[in-house]
């Protein structure tokens, strides 16, 4: 029955199979013994590996599902200022479209005020002007009534002679 055992590969294995063989003597019962305790060695290690693999899967899950929930919560935190931005953004758009209207409109008045202020300025210069032709006719009439009067006082004088 030895010779059915297959002979263990590694030089560890070898010696606690020589150390079984020696303990265990001829009998094959502990053989069998040894062999079922083995295997069920192994089973349990398997079992523990198993385990193991699923403990650590599941450890593997749950560490996905929390970066997961980690960065939808850092995306919707950034979002929430990203999406202030973006409606302070449009605010400011409107804003500067108002006041470029208004800007044009304040031009387009300003431009009307010059006007009428230069033509204002052009009536005052033209009243002016008339002052003064008004001043210059006034002088001359009065040159010419100091003339006809002096003329008029000299035909009355020699008839009074």
């Amino acid at each position: 029955m030895a010779s059915e055992v297959t002979p263990p590969s590694s030089s560890r294995e070898r010696r606690s199979h020589l150390t079984k063989r020696k303990t265990e003597g001829s009998s094959g019962a502990s053989v069998l013994s040894g062999t079922a305790m083995l295997s069920r060695l192994l089973r349990e290690h398997q079992a523990k590996q198993s385990e193991r693999k699923e403990l650590q899967e599941r450890r593997r899950r749950e560490a996905i599902a929390a970066a997961t929930c980690l960065t939808e919560a850092l995306v919707d935190h950034l979002n929430v200022g990203v999406a202030q931005a973006y409606v302070n953004q449009r605010k400011l758009d409107h804003e500067v479209k108002t006041l470029q209207i208004q800007a044009a409109q304040f031009a387009k008045q300003t431009g009307q005020w010059i006007s009428m202020v230069e033509n204002f300025n052009q009536a005052l210069k033209e009243i002016g002007d008339v002052e003064n032709w008004a001043r210059s006719i006034e002088m001359d009439m009065r040159t010419i009534a100091t003339a006809l009067e002096y003329v008029y006082k000299g035909q009355l004088q020699p008839s009074t002679s």
